[in-house]
């Protein structure tokens, strides 16, 4: 898949907003909307996934397999981060049970023992007990004639989330997927057939989109009015399709730093919460004023992301892909000399 200019740079959006939304709680500042971060995430993922799907055809084992090699290992590694801070006294309001620790390295929804929320022992990490359900239904549906995907994919989320407003009890793994957020992954993923089909509207309709959809934003931001996925997610969507209609059209341009942003966005959003940690408790020692504190946090959990992108994420990247090229070398040697 080509790189589009237009969804890296709202990848960088999305995790600079979870950054300073972050920031800005643990330094006594106000940044809530920056939360619906994750649902642009959320609708850029379905998006994405649809697009490699009809672009490269494979199989749902090479799908999860890349996908897990994408997500897994840098996420397993601040996950030990983690644990290992937490046994060592570090964290010290944490609470590790065997249960929750597993739960969090396999994707599992659990309640954390620390505070009764569905939270993995990374709490960002959340977000990737979605991702991986999406994946797993996603990879599924590629068992499906391409025509029959998309509507499967309609019927199995839409049931669910049916299912979970009919019955609002239920333990960490009902909750999580049966949440309206769910939604958003099917929204990028008919946005991504949209694209496909060559029916991303006007750019002067994707310009009204993207502002609407940023008004909207800043209109829950400020009133609370909606705030959640129910509006976070069709906000997101517009924005997307906006932003598509702007590049079909020729109008994103490239800009170098905004999409090495984006393309170091997952490692950010993965590691970010450490540094915001630290610089809050030292700022609250140095009695440092609000706003220089939000500002020296968001500074460093996105230096502390790029850190771990150029450090982990990209060799381990690397490390993969050389792995599969030799082995692809070498199953094609032994079938010319069996031949």
């Amino acid at each position: 898949m080509n790189k589009l200019y237009g969804i890296q740079y709202l990848r960088a959006l999305a995790a600079l907003a979870v950054v300073v939304f972050h920031a800005a709680e643990r330094t006594g500042g106000h940044f809530t909307i920056g939360a619906a971060g994750v649902d642009v995430f959320f609708v850029i993922s379905g998006f994405i996934m649809w697009i490699i799907s009809q672009r490269r055809p494979t199989t749902p084992a090479r799908f999860l397999r890349d996908r897990l090699e994408r997500i897994g290992p840098v996420y397993w590694m601040a996950t030990g981060v983690m644990v290992s801070g937490a046994l060592a006294g570090l964290f010290p309001n944490m609470k590790l049970t065997l249960g929750h620790v597993l739960g969090s390295l396999f994707f599992i929804p659990h309640r954390s023992p620390s505070n009764g929320e569905i939270w993995p022992v990374l709490v960002q990490g959340w977000t990737l007990n979605y991702e991986m359900f999406f994946y797993a239904i996603f990879a599924a549906s590629l068992l499906l004639p391409s025509r029959m995907r998309l509507a499967t994919l309609a019927t199995i989320f839409v049931c669910l989330v049916a299912v979970g407003f009919v019955r609002s009890n239920g333990g960490p793994i009902f909750a999580t997927y049966t949440d309206p957020m769910i939604l958003e992954f099917l929204a990028g993923a008919l946005i991504g057939k949209l694209w496909l089909d060559g029916r991303i509207p006007s750019p002067a309709i994707g310009a009204a989109l993207v502002a609407a959809a940023l008004l909207g934003f800043a209109f829950v931001g400020v009133t609370y009015i909606g705030f959640g996925p129910l509006t976070f997610g069709p906000l997101a969507a517009a924005l997307v399709i906006g932003v598509l209609a702007l590049e079909k059209s020729g109008a994103v341009r490239l800009v170098r730093p905004v999409v090495y942003l984006g393309d170091s966005s997952y490692s950010i959003y993965l590691w970010h919460t450490m540094a915001v940690s630290v610089v809050a408790k030292l700022a609250l020692s140095l009695s440092m004023p609000a706003a220089p504190a939000m500002i020296l946090a968001v500074a460093s959990g996105i230096a502390v992301g790029i850190g771990s992108y150029e450090l982990l994420e990209k060799p381990l990247a690397a490390a993969f892909k050389n792995f599969r090229s030799r082995r692809n070398e070498k199953d094609a040697a032994k079938k010319l000399a069996s031949a």
